[in-house]
């Protein structure tokens, strides 16, 4: 029996491997000790992020991942938050 999938889950599983593929290799580029290959890492990771944006504005405009504007008070909370972190 073969099971077809819809585009919804593919894009979705598309989506979750993106983040897992960034995930990965930002801590590929955190850990390597030869300049030339984070370089090209960091390459790599932002051709991923662009992928991973291109994924999420499809799902997005066909309602598949929806998501709201943050409120005022949030946006403020998390910049103080940041700011508050700062050395």
């Amino acid at each position: 029996m073969q099971t077809t999938l819809t585009e919804q889950e593919i894009l979705t599983d598309l989506l979750t491997s993106e983040k897992h593929n960034t995930s990965t290799i930002n801590t590929f580029i955190t850990e390597s000790t030869c300049a030339n290959l984070r370089q090209n890492l960091k390459n790599i990771l932002q051709e991923e992020h662009s992928i991973h944006e291109n994924l999420y504005n499809v799902m997005n405009q066909k309602g598949w991942y929806p998501t709201s504007d943050a409120q005022a008070q949030e946006v403020q909370k998390a910049k103080d938050k940041y700011n508050s972190l700062q050395l």
